[in-house]
């Protein structure tokens, strides 16, 4: 299991728009084709009108395929020229969870550990 972790600077000013043309429309595709968002963030304090957010997928090959099916989606070659002058920088890390590291919330329901093995959600 691995968390994708995208960060883009936007220009000042340039959060709400952003964050309402994902939620009008872009957030559905990318969902559609990546599946496992985990959170969808803009900073408040500290380095500003930044957003950030986290998909996890299964592996590398899984995250190559996912990604390559949002970019073949025409809804997402459409939607990208909306928001990509809002944009300042873009910067995309893996993150690779420590095996002590909590369980992740599925899309499907299951907790998936740091290891990619599924678990039972005990909590109640």
């Amino acid at each position: 299991m691995i968390v994708e972790a995208r960060t883009y600077v936007l220009h000042p000013g340039q959060v709400p728009r952003f964050m309402s043309l994902m939620a009008e429309g872009g957030i559905d595709i990318e969902k559609r084709h990546l599946g496992n968002l985990l959170g969808f963030y803009s900073t408040e304090f500290g380095s500003i009108n930044k957003v950030l957010h986290l998909w996890a997928y299964a592996s590398h090959d899984d995250r190559t395929r996912r990604r390559q099916n949002l970019n073949a989606d025409p809804q997402w070659q459409a939607f990208v020229p909306t928001v990509l002058p809002l944009i300042r920088d873009m910067n995309n890390e893996i993150l690779v969870p420590a095996p002590f590291s909590p369980p992740i919330a599925w899309a499907s329901g299951a907790d998936v550990d740091g290891m990619g093995s599924t678990s039972t959600d005990v909590r109640t």
